[in-house]
């Protein structure tokens, strides 16, 4: 059977949806079980979520000590799901965290299959799922613990709804009370998960299509009666807590703090001028940026095409939008990357021109060599020699994926090319995740510290050593995540003051001279009992990290 047998096969129905899933489960998971614990925002959310399991309290979301108020509950409430069926707070295991991430990843791809296939059909559908889930941003995405995989899930779902939704009144597909439910099921979990964002996707779309068809009919078809009351049912309850529990703090922090400022200008140094993400859709669309140029020749040339038009509708106004937007992050755009993968497996449906053909030929082969020089990179500044045959591995996979890609679209066998450049993308995106980052240990400041510490059984969780850990000057969320809510996250003072209690202590080298200081005044000659370097990679400091246990009991003297 040829590949177009398989895809006619395995697209009817229910299957395109499920095997694009599968597709996203097997490009995210490897992450999922492999890789340390992230900074800064990954340990965050966990960190919280730890906390809400640890204090029963499900409203008010804080970190440490401190009220985090920046997104809704959702993501919170899905990780806290999460760890309580498969795991426990006390663990600590980063894994169960993240499994909510990989979920939203298999929900984006299936929705993108089944959105696409009510204008383009089965086998256009399952492509389009399938080039999504291989995406690199969307498969880091899924095994990093916060709220971007999912909020490209929900916020799929949505547009696949309402897609199907315009379908039905161009006659393309049919469109039931199931279809305006998953719609408004989609929109409002979107909503939980983080704010406005989903909710804006949505809105420009329809907008879009209104002035463009200057005409909405199918905006009587979405159940508004019920559907608001869904809406309100499923956001209302936390709302109103949270309002009460904060007297209405939360909003004024979320809106006024977090919200404004990434509208005003670029927050936490993460600022960048329009074109940042268009400059990244390349690197981060890999491996199915061999399609990129076929992608937007197709949309312009058949936005006649009811499929087309919805894909433009959904990709530029929302695209735009964050492109303007001061503040960017690579993550920003992957609400639109379900319209992309559409455009792009669609314009499979006719054989390709010579010039898309060259241009995204030549994209796929830089990308992928870049990557592949990327891994190198990577491999030089933080590996050793045991890492040689992984970096090897990954590298060539990730030059493979490129080059094999190219070669097969200049040969005129476009599916093939990203059927194969897909293949080898998550294998080469596996490679990196699971086999080559771990072992980069200068990366894992956090995860070694405490490595450390158990060896030494001054971990608390383990039942030995009192808690809380004090560490000066350094703080990352993961050290807190991997440490315990308690972390005393103080100075030199504090570091010397948990010695004298008995209690371990971290310090980072920076504060050395003075913590050196502080035991003297004190009288203390603590036991260090190892010490940890390596690059904090959330501001780029060269970090070397002390460890210390409490000074051994003196002997009693005889009388």
């Amino acid at each position: 059977m040829t590949l177009d047998g398989y895809i006619e096969r395995w697209s009817r129905g229910w299957r395109g949806p499920a095997l694009a899933a599968l597709i996203a489960l097997l490009a995210g998971l490897p992450g999922v079980f492999a890789v340390p614990p992230l900074d800064r925002d990954e340990s965050r959310f966990a960190q919280a979520t730890a906390q809400m399991l640890e204090t029963g309290d499900f409203v008010v979301i804080r970190f440490q000590d401190e009220p985090r108020f920046k997104k809704p509950v959702g993501i919170y409430w899905l990780q806290a799901g999460s760890v309580a069926l498969l795991s426990q707070a006390e663990a600590r295991d980063i894994w169960a965290y993240r499994i909510p991430s990989l979920l939203g990843a298999m929900l984006a791809a299936a929705a993108c299959a089944w959105g696409a296939a009510a204008f383009f059909g089965g086998p256009t559908g399952l492509l389009a799922g399938g080039a999504l889930a291989s995406t690199f941003l969307l498969s880091s995405e899924a095994f990093i613990a916060k709220t971007d995989a999912v909020l490209c899930g929900t916020t799929t779902l949505a547009v696949a709804a309402l897609a199907r939704l315009y379908g039905a009144r161009q006659g393309t597909n049919h469109a039931g009370r199931l279809t305006r439910l998953l719609f408004w099921a989609g929109l409002s979990a979107a909503v939980l998960v983080k704010g406005p964002v989903g909710l804006m996707v949505v809105a420009l779309i329809a907008v879009t299509l209104w002035i463009w068809d200057r005409k909405a009919p199918w905006m009587r078809d979405m159940g508004w009666s019920w559907g608001l009351i869904l809406f309100a049912a499923i956001i209302g309850p936390w709302a109103w807590a949270v309002t009460v529990a904060t007297d209405g703090g939360f909003w004024s922090a979320a809106l006024v703090g977090d919200l404004a400022p990434k509208l005003a200008g670029g927050q936490e140094s993460h600022g960048a001028l329009p074109g940042y993400h268009t400059l990244a859709t390349p690197l981060l669309f890999f491996p199915v940026t061999l399609l990129l140029p076929a992608a937007l020749v197709h949309g312009w040339r058949n936005r006649a095409e009811p499929g087309v038009r919805f894909a433009l509708a959904w990709l530029i106004p929302a695209f735009l939008v964050f492109e303007l937007t001061p503040t960017k992050l690579v993550h920003y755009t992957l609400p639109t990357y379900g319209a992309l993968a559409w455009l792009a497996a669609a314009a499979l449906r006719q054989p390709l021109g010579s010039r898309v053909r060259w241009t995204g030929a030549a994209l796929s082969a830089l990308v992928g060599v870049l990557l592949a020089g990327g891994v190198g990179y990577l491999m030089g500044e933080y590996g050793d020699r045991s890492d040689i045959p992984m970096a090897l591995i990954a590298g060539a996979l990730m030059a493979a994926a490129g080059l094999a890609g190219a070669y097969m679209l200049l040969k005129g066998r476009a599916g093939t090319a990203l059927v194969t450049a897909g293949a080898l993308g998550i294998a080469a995106h596996a490679a990196l995740a699971a086999g080559l980052a771990p072992r980069l240990e200068p990366l894992w400041l956090s995860q070694r510290t405490e490595q450390a510490l158990a060896q030494a059984r001054l971990l608390p969780r383990q039942g030995i050593a009192p808690a809380p850990v004090a560490v000066a000057g350094y703080a990352e969320p993961s050290l807190v995540f991997a440490l315990g809510t308690p972390t005393d996250l103080g100075g030199p003072d504090q570091a010397a003051e948990a010695l004298a209690d008995n209690r371990p202590a971290v310090v980072e080298g920076r504060e050395q001279k003075a913590f050196e200081a502080a035991l003297k005044a004190r009288g203390l000659k603590p036991r260090e009992i190892g010490e940890v370097r390596g690059l904090d990679y959330s501001n780029g400091d060269e970090t070397s990290l002390r460890i210390y246990a409490p000074p051994p009991p003196q002997p009693e003297t005889a009388p």
